[in-house]
């Protein structure tokens, strides 16, 4: 059997001029892992960043050209980050890690970008705190490449997968699934299928969810991969989140996931997205648990 690819590189350690994003939990992630032992069960992959052609498989050539260019126009400045180039490179790194998640999980059957997960980003625009949707971009890269037909998008951050519902409308190939909360960020765009849970939705209602959707999508909708978002924002501790879910929630929320996928035989490519808890040690607590459910489930 092969062993997990996780995807990491040092550069993911990026200076986001004290913007409340928590960029430091992939480094603190990573070496969680390492003083772990978790790291020993996995093939550590390094990428290389995502090139102009790659972005434009997903987003128009003029924000493109503006991304590239770190320009302040519009386009860029809807963003909630600063615009600078390190901060671009950032964005073209971890979105080449998400390509190597995917292509390393149709591979090997599991592949773990230690970044990722930037879904508000729009074909035309920036969102949120994203610039390039790098899941769309990971898929459509394999796509192009022909390393896959079909994919299931399983988007379990606390905010809606707007841009990549967006992204994917009218792709029958890609069905986007976002459970979140309803009464947060974003303005809700149409998924394949939403559900948009109240405030303060616990473990319970929210694992009787994936229970209920999860495999009848996986039989319906025979992806070759699924592509799971992991945000740790869920979690009942989160300054921008207004879930419930506890620790031992958000393990089974992963074994679920990971587990229904791999059963099936389905490659399983993850991204962090977001974590924002008040106890700063509690994101890359929850990271390296996801990461250790999908080692179990190889």
């Amino acid at each position: 059997m092969s062993r997990p690819a996780l995807v990491y590189d040092i550069d993911y350690d990026v200076d986001f001029q004290g913007h409340i994003f928590p960029v430091e939990k992939y480094r603190q992630t990573y070496d969680r892992l390492v003083s772990s032992g978790v790291i020993e069960f996995v093939d550590v992959v390094k990428p290389s960043p995502a090139t102009r052609d790659d972005l434009l498989l997903v987003h128009e050539p003029r924000y493109v050209m503006d991304f590239m260019e770190s320009a302040h126009t519009l386009r860029m400045l809807s963003s909630e980050l600063p615009v600078a180039d390190d901060i671009r490179d950032f964005f073209l790194l971890t979105t080449g890690g998400s390509i190597t998640a995917v292509r390393e999980a149709l591979a090997r059957g599991v592949g773990i970008n230690l970044g990722g997960g930037f879904h508000h980003a729009f074909p035309d625009h920036a969102e949120g705190f994203c610039y390039v949707n790098d899941i769309a971009v990971g898929i459509r890269r394999a796509k192009q490449d022909r390393l896959l037909r079909r994919a299931l998008v399983v988007d379990c951050d606390v905010h809606q997968g707007n841009g990549t519902a967006v992204i994917f409308a009218n792709d029958p190939d890609i069905f986007t699934f976002s459970i979140h909360q309803e009464h947060n960020y974003p303005v809700k765009q149409k998924s394949d299928l939403d559900i948009g849970l109240e405030d303060r939705t616990g473990d319970s209602e929210y694992l009787r969810h994936l229970r209920d959707v999860v495999p009848r999508l996986l039989d319906q909708h025979e992806p070759d991969l699924v592509f799971y978002v992991a945000g740790a924002d869920t979690y009942e501790g989160d300054q921008l989140g207004g879930l419930s879910l506890t620790m031992d929630g958000l393990r089974e929320r992963d074994e679920l996931v990971i587990g229904e996928a791999r059963g099936r035989g389905v490659g399983v490519a993850i991204a962090f997205a977001g974590g924002y808890s008040y106890r700063p040690q509690d994101v890359p607590e929850i990271h390296s648990a996801t990461c250790r459910a999908a080692i179990e489930a190889g």
